[in-house]
């Protein structure tokens, strides 16, 4: 497990480098007082562990950039991968506070060794399009909803994909909740596309959406609680949900998603060891029993299929 005395940790992503499985996490100081108010001053951590269990921090990856900057009011989640070229891609939210609101766009930044990483002068890559996408300016919610890269190489060689937690422009406020999708044949130019999922699904966002092929069967893991979600999906706890897809880019069956988790667990994330197939899964300590904000990451959970449904399992 991973936690901070002095800070508390939420959404996280890993990367292997077939020696350590490097942990990225933001996090944000318990001096603040408030949890809510972390989201504002979140830094992207770095931890690296042989067991997926026992963490050692090491020097911070990312920080927010310097005004005006995409990523001017904080730096939110998003995924690592690497270059056929041996290059690691950090791709990650930048958030910044607009007159209207908090806007969110994609950048990323690259490394040579998951230890030094240098931003891109092209960020941010991507930004919400109203051809397909909710606007802040549109007043359904309250940001621009465009975050959460989840960056995958096509398993048919047919370049990169990336998943984004967006928002559709038409559906009911509290059920916009839409999987963004882009392509790229490179990591470095990018090129938006509609939304894998429609709108009217039961959620008001899909967060930190991750999409694995798990023992045959394709399922995409994503995050919302009740409070974000509308009145066919919000009596129950649930923090983490899975839903089953035909294919790596759906489509994906978001209606009849099941929860994976209760409330008390949040941003779920998906991995294997190397020298095992069996899956494991990964979240951060949300609620306590008495509501308040825990803000640590969880040891890794083995789940597995029974009948239809990904169950979390001793």
């Amino acid at each position: 497990m991973l936690e901070l005395p002095d800070s508390w940790v939420w959404d996280f992503w890993l990367a292997d480098d077939g020696e350590s499985y490097h942990l990225f996490f933001l996090y944000a100081s318990r001096a603040l007082g408030d949890p809510d108010a972390r989201h504002h001053r979140a830094s992207v951590g770095h931890a690296v562990s042989t067991d997926l269990t026992s963490w050692t921090r090491v020097a911070d990856a990312l920080v927010r950039g310097d005004s005006p900057a995409f990523d001017d009011l904080a730096t939110w989640t998003g995924s690592v991968v690497r270059h056929p070229d041996g290059t690691w891609f950090m791709f990650y939210t930048g958030a910044t506070m607009t007159l209207g609101g908090n806007v969110q766009t994609i950048g990323y930044a690259t490394s040579a060794d998951l230890t030094t990483w240098t931003k891109s002068p092209d960020n941010p890559v991507l930004r919400a399009d109203p051809r397909w996408y909710e606007l802040l300016e549109d007043g359904q919610w309250a940001e621009e909803a465009f975050r959460d890269p989840w960056v995958f190489a096509d398993p048919d060689g047919d370049g990169w994909h990336m998943l984004v937690t967006a928002r559709a422009r038409t559906g009911p406020a509290d059920s916009r909740g839409a999987l963004g999708h882009a392509w790229s044949p490179d990591l470095r130019r990018w090129e938006l596309r509609a939304p894998l999922t429609a709108p009217e699904d039961g959620f008001g966002h899909l967060e930190v959406a991750q999409v694995e092929d798990v023992d045959g069967t394709w399922v995409v893991v994503f995050s919302c609680l009740a409070t974000s979600a509308d009145t066919r999906t919000n009596g129950t706890s649930a923090g983490v949900w899975v839903a089953r897809g035909a294919g790596p880019l759906g489509p994906f069956d978001i209606a009849n998603a099941q929860p994976l988790t209760g409330s008390d667990l949040y941003s779920g994330r998906l991995v294997r060891r190397r020298d095992s197939a069996r899956w494991l899964l990964l979240a951060f300590h949300n609620d306590a029993a008495d509501g308040t904000f825990v803000g640590s990451i969880s040891d890794p959970m083995a789940v597995s299929w029974a009948g239809t449904s990904l169950v979390v399992t001793p």
